[in-house]
């Protein structure tokens, strides 16, 4: 049986990887910080408990910003392959905590590296990279497009694509780095715009919030749906080679665009209930980011079933149920459309 490490296991991207993961009948171990109160709930319905026959989800507990914490964990579990997702990931909190970022997002990649290389154990290594390291590069951007950041954030996960380079050159560990443009689910953290567009929408057909406030609607990105973005890193660590791939629909769409639909959705004017605020605005901004993903196309046959509109009804949907609401349903019928055998749970 082979094992796997995740970092961010509690996340959007880390829940929905070690439910794949186990589907492939993988022991999956995940990595959680230690704190007052349990952040698991994207977990909870895959959690067994360890004593129990059978239990292969097993967490530890650990910290990014802690070498010998790491390096403990690595040299126990001895994974086949390991997926380094964790970070501090929001944009507009980086600004707020630059060195906390950089520390975390740039420094805890080294730490895994590190300890992978020392404990001599051939583990194959999977670096999260983001789409926000092109910032200002002109699009559509893929692997050969120079990297131009516009946020600490970026800036550190800038360095952590070139130190999983550094590593794979210089130690020979096969480390590849996954360069994925924007993907959602409803799984996404409350504080993205994503969901704080369809939460909002959700809470104002039940009479439970009046106005959406939100920063710049300018900004195109390309979105996409996350359970088949990290059906993605698991195939890359399936190549013969390490190597690097950008990741994204090659659509484009503004954040404008996200909330039209949403609201549009469900038979509202989205004018009558967002308003910018000023305090929501970054203080550099990336304006145009769409992937050209033709490499990893060719390398796997790369071809996302969920696009725009869809995402969006199926995140509107899953928020509309989840306050008890009946939801519009187009969202559920694509999902049993194209993943009739799905290995996620509903959410």
């Amino acid at each position: 049986m082979k094992k796997a490490l995740i970092t961010g296991i509690t996340g959007q991207d880390g829940s929905y990887l070690a439910e794949f993961l186990l589907s492939k009948d993988y022991e999956v171990h995940g990595i959680i910080r230690r704190a007052s109160t349990f952040n698991t709930s994207r977990i909870d319905h895959i959690y067994v408990d360890p004593h129990e026959p059978g239990a292969r989800l097993l967490l530890h507990y650990g910290d990014l910003s802690d070498s010998e914490q790491i390096a403990n964990i690595l040299y126990n579990i001895k994974p086949d392959e390991a997926y380094h997702l964790g970070a501090q990931s929001h944009v507009n909190v980086s600004f707020s905590m630059p060195e906390f970022t950089g520390n975390v997002t740039g420094l805890g990649t080294v730490r895994i590296l590190e300890s992978i290389r020392r404990s001599g154990h051939h583990s194959k290594f999977y670096q999260a990279s983001s789409s926000e390291m092109f910032g200002k590069s002109r699009s559509p951007q893929n692997e050969n497009t120079p990297f131009n950041p516009t946020s600490p954030y970026a800036v550190a996960k800038v360095f952590a694509y070139w130190i999983t380079k550094n590593y794979r050159l210089g130690y020979d560990i096969f480390a590849s780095n996954g360069i994925l443009f924007n993907h959602e689910s409803p799984r996404r953290g409350e504080i993205f715009v994503t969901r704080k567009v369809t939460m909002a929408i959700a809470n104002i057909l039940a009479k439970k919030q009046q106005f959406l406030y939100l920063g710049n609607l300018a900004p195109k990105r390309d979105w996409g749906y996350a359970p088949e973005y990290v059906q993605t890193m698991w195939q890359i660590l399936q190549e013969t080679k390490p190597d690097d791939f950008v990741v994204g629909t090659g659509e484009q769409h503004s954040v404008r665009d996200f909330v039209e639909e949403a609201f549009s959705y469900v038979g509202l004017n989205w004018e009558k209930y967002v308003h910018t605020d000023q305090k929501y605005f970054r203080p550099l901004e990336t304006e145009d980011l769409v992937a050209d993903p033709s490499k990893i196309k060719k390398a796997i046959g790369w071809k996302p079933k969920v696009r725009f509109k869809d995402l969006v009804k199926i995140m509107v949907d899953a928020d509309m149920r989840k306050l008890g609401l009946k939801p519009v349903g187009e969202g559920d019928v694509l999902l049993a459309k194209e993943f009739p055998n799905r290995w996620w749970a509903a959410d």
